[in-house]
């Protein structure tokens, strides 16, 4: 998939583990495991929002796009 999620390391940043995350922004950690690996068909915005509000970064910082070989 060309999009990048670099969640994991945003988080690792900010010394902030995916539960405390989770917790934060209202959702369940299985809901955010499936964001930070990549296989989730579509991100909310009030989602994405919600996770910049608390990791204090712009969505750039999260998403990535590379096109594929």
């Amino acid at each position: 998939m060309p999009i990048i999620i670099n969640l994991d390391q945003v988080l690792a940043d900010r010394n902030m583990k995916s539960k405390e995350l989770a917790e934060i922004i209202g959702i369940t950690e299985a809901n955010l495991s499936i964001l930070k690996s990549g296989k989730a068909k579509a991100v909310r915005f009030s989602t994405l929002e919600a996770i910049c509000k608390a990791l204090d970064c712009q969505p750039g910082a999260i998403l990535a796009y590379a096109e594929e070989q």
